[in-house]
């Protein structure tokens, strides 16, 4: 067995949870699989997987194998792709971390055809508010939304959305619209927790900035609760565009305060530093660009 073929396997165990989920994936046998990762073991001098009734799990020392096998691969299959050129196809696992609402909104239901044109390609998609750590999870790619404050990330930004206060016709309808950003005050507002949220919302209108802290009885730390919130007439909400596209585009939601301005939310592409960019990431993102393209001319 070469050295390749030992992390192919070892990374594909890993990955699928088991040796015999590992040789569907390889086709081959189990007993080969089991043969190849002792035959590591003992070229490398070290228990990798520790082994239970409920599965297979990496040792620390496995771990730290599997995060360097897998990136050895990444570059093989990049040296690969580059030689081959253009007519060459995206093959192999993609790991891609997004915030749960975004990805359930424009990503997940665009998949499909991401996925047919990569017939070779599978995805890994890790849905998650808080910021994941990439190295940790083996992540080739993170979505990530407004500030970042994590430097040793290579970063790339790939949209930007307006903020806009966000309703339902049944909430302004019993509790009018505000002419004027002072006016927030005596709405019920539906607060995010979250960065880039909070209960202080800045406006801005030609010269004239003015900021007003709103109240509200339902305080969210999650993009789908204020989602819900507002959906159920429960108060007004400032929001990306993004976030309540298909109920803006319907007339669901309504926006208030147009003429009023707030800081946009940035979409950005993250990469994990010391890793290069492999094609199945940047492909990955191009589909993203092009998927926000359309969701703002629906939006429009």
């Amino acid at each position: 067995m070469d050295r390749m073929t030992g992390m192919e396997t070892f990374v594909s165990v890993v990955e699928s949870g088991s040796f015999s989920a590992a040789a569907r994936l390889l086709d081959i046998g189990q007993p080969a699989v089991s043969k190849a990762i002792a035959q590591l073991e003992e070229r490398l001098g070290v228990r990798l997987l520790l082994r239970s009734t409920r599965g297979l799990t990496p040792t620390e020392a496995g771990q730290a194998y599997y995060e360097h096998a897998r990136r050895a691969i990444e570059q093989a299959d990049e040296a690969d792709f580059a030689a081959k050129g253009a007519a060459s196809r995206l093959a192999g696992r993609l790991r891609v971390s997004a915030a749960v609402t975004f990805a359930r909104l424009h990503i997940v239901p665009r998949l499909p055809m991401f996925l047919d044109a990569n017939p070779e390609l599978c995805i890994d998609i890790i849905l998650d508010d808080e910021n994941v750590d990439l190295l940790e999870r083996g992540v080739d790619v993170a979505l990530r939304m407004g500030a970042l404050d994590d430097s040793t990330m290579t970063a790339r930004k790939i949209g930007t959305s307006a903020r806009r206060v966000f309703g339902t016709p049944a909430y302004f309808a019993k509790a009018g619209k505000p002419l004027t950003p002072a006016d927030l005050s005596s709405h019920q507002a539906v607060v995010y927790e979250q960065g880039g949220g909070g209960s202080a919302w800045s406006f801005v209108r030609d010269a004239a900035e003015t900021s007003v802290v709103v109240s509200g009885r339902v305080r969210v730390t999650a993009a789908e609760g204020v989602r819900a919130a507002v959906l159920a007439d429960m108060g007004l909400a400032v929001t990306s565009e993004w976030m309540l596209a298909p109920e803006l585009a319907s007339g669901e939601v309504i926006t208030v305060l147009d003429d009023w301005s707030l800081p946009g939310v940035d979409l950005w592409a993250l990469f994990p530093t010391g890793r290069m960019a492999s094609a199945k990431a940047r492909a990955f993102v191009a589909f993203v660009e092009e998927t926000l393209a359309g969701v703002e001319s629906r939006v429009a």
